[in-house]
């Protein structure tokens, strides 16, 4: 799995010219009504154009949305004991990472059993939707290849239908939010533009700066995008759009994750003959570190981990981190 993660990530450098082009371009809630997972439906702007039911955990669906040009999906991992406990649970937001082999399924299918197993026996359901292959978690300044507002269909969208649908906790205590590289940005910036939300925040090797190094992230989510997802559009924009930056960019707000809880992982040595991990776990240390400081002179407590090797999810760090999310959220 990680070897076929990173050479597709190899492929996105090459579609966009390179390293060197890469790097010039420098709350009170409510319970939700649902009583089973069978009694998923249309609603918040959302229309299931495809389902699969019959996994006793899995649940798959396809949507047809204003907010995306095609029809993204979504897998809903349900706890074991889910259609025979009558219990509401929390619910984890978890995110893929950028890439043309990254989707919806992507958490299912690491190593060592994957989500499945790392949540079997825990009392949590785990959303996981699609985000583009490069789309940021974010509505683009521009795309010229029809809708691509990730956030709204995230936030807007599929928030509300998972709470309509399954019986969660819709409030604070009730959600995280968690991804890995470009699917861990986005949670840290989902938690800062959308406070009230999420009690934890997890990023697996996610970059919590944007315009650290003469802005290398933002302009990595620009080239990667307008590869990737736009068709030459950009999420930032070229020149920027100053304002937008701001609000997207963790490390400006850290303020807002107090009383959240925290969990940071980066590692420490990445393939120095890996161009993009190299690149991509350098960068996400050093943003990392940034970020820790600035919690600590905020005196805002998080959990931080730094491991040996580059740009890869780390079972063991995902299986500790989900026990800190069910000790965090409210039980089921």
């Amino acid at each position: 799995m990680l070897s076929e993660h990173r050479s597709t990530r190899r492929s996105v450098l090459k579609a966009v010219g390179g390293v060197s082009a890469a790097m010039a371009l420098g709350g009170a809630g409510v319970l939700a009504s649902a009583s089973t997972a069978s009694a998923a439906d249309d609603g918040s702007g959302l229309r299931i154009v495809d389902r699969r039911e019959d996994d006793p955990r899995m649940r798959y669906y396809r949507f047809r949305t204003d907010a995306i040009g095609w029809d993204p999906a979504v897998n809903v991992l349900l706890p074991d004991d889910y259609h025979t406990s009558g219990r509401t649970y929390p619910v984890l937001y978890l995110f893929h990472g950028g890439g043309t082999d990254q989707d919806f399924m992507t958490w299912d299918r690491l190593p060592n059993g994957g989500i499945r197993a790392w949540t079997a026996g825990k009392p949590v359901i785990v959303v996981m939707p699609d985000g583009g292959h490069a789309g940021w978690y974010s509505n683009p300044v521009n795309s010229l290849s029809g809708p691509r507002n990730w956030e709204t269909f995230h936030m807007a969208q599929l928030l509300p239908w998972v709470e309509a649908n399954f019986r969660t906790y819709a409030e604070y205590d009730g959600r995280a939010v968690a991804g890995f590289s470009m699917g861990g940005f986005g949670a840290l910036k989902y938690a800062v533009k959308y406070p009230d939300r999420f009690a934890s925040v997890s990023a697996h090797s996610g970059p919590p700066s944007l315009r650290r190094d003469l802005g290398a992230v933002a302009h990595w989510a620009n080239v990667s995008s307008a590869a990737l997802d736009l068709a030459g559009g950009t999420i930032y924009g070229e020149p920027w759009d100053e304002a937008k930056v701001s609000a997207d960019n963790p490390i400006e707000h850290v303020e807002t994750y107090r009383n959240k809880r925290i969990f940071l992982v980066a590692g420490t040595s990445p393939n120095p003959v890996d161009p993009f991990d190299l690149l991509n776990e350098t960068e996400v240390l050093a943003g990392q570190r940034e970020f820790r400081a600035r919690l600590d002179d905020a005196g805002i407590r998080h959990e931080w981990h730094e491991e040996p090797g580059g740009h890869f999810v780390r079972p063991e760090l995902a299986i500790r981190d989900l026990d800190g999310i069910v000790a965090r959220l409210r039980q089921a």
